[in-house]
């Protein structure tokens, strides 16, 4: 199964996006370019805002105020980004008919959907569990079953909210090494998580958010290297911002 296709999404542009619930700002006047190449990794202590914008890259959500865009493009329909939530729901369905689901609404033809299948299976460590009950799996191989169907659609974006939160270190580096080989395809990867150990191995550019606000943006080497603001710098020393 060919896992990319021409470019159509990227960039994805925030330009001064906000966003509130009930006259509560949950992001603020956000400016942000999310480009092709290594995951882009957001970072930030609990409701800093990194699932809203999540899911206004993924266009599940618009801006109270501001713009997001992608390709230069409004209102794309999200054929070329996936998203995996956290705590991911499973389909009461066997291994390969949660695949089967994804490739349907992919619009993939039925004639491929056995060999996609196998394929995606292989690409996420699960090959030989197709005929197992989804919800059988371990909380690891859910999210692994996950990342399959999320790449059933064949994007250019991948956008993971927090994907190994609950995981323990063995799934989690399960999760990483399948990022990892989607990243090394050329899907872009835009991954939250609260874990700097993780932002670490697999971040080419960080995003630390802090209420609502970007406060610092750059390639992951300069960031934890040397931390521009003091935010960053609390951070990476592990202290709490509040």
């Amino acid at each position: 199964m060919t896992m990319r296709a021409p470019a159509n999404d990227l960039p994805i542009v925030l330009e001064a996006a906000s966003y509130s619930v009930r006259g509560l700002a949950i992001l603020e006047r956000i400016s942000l370019t999310v480009a092709a190449g290594a995951p882009t990794v957001l970072i930030g202590p609990n409701g800093a805002g990194k699932t809203t914008l999540i899911r206004l890259a993924m266009g599940l959500i618009t801006p109270s105020a501001g713009r997001v865009t992608w390709g230069a493009r409004d209102a794309v329909p999200p054929r070329r980004r996936s998203i995996v939530f956290q705590r991911p729901a499973m389909l009461r369905r066997s291994v390969a008919a949660n695949i089967h689901y994804a490739l349907r609404s992919a619009e993939v033809e039925r004639r491929d959907w056995d060999a996609c299948t196998a394929d995606l299976l292989e690409q996420v460590g699960l090959a030989g569990l197709g005929a197992r009950p989804a919800r059988r799996l371990s909380g690891g191989e859910q999210q692994r079953l996950a990342l399959a169907r999320a790449l059933a659609r064949n994007p250019e974006v991948l956008l993971l909210d927090e994907p190994t939160a609950s995981l323990d270190p063995a799934a989690t580096k399960a999760v990483e090494d399948v990022v990892r080989a989607v990243a090394a395809r050329g899907i872009k990867v835009v991954m939250a998580t609260h874990d700097l150990g993780e932002a670490r191995r697999l971040a080419g550019d960080i995003v630390l958010l802090h209420r609502g606000r970007v406060v610092e943006h750059g390639s992951a080497a300069a960031f934890f290297a040397a931390p521009k603001t003091e935010e960053a710098r609390r951070f990476v020393a592990g202290e709490l911002l509040l």
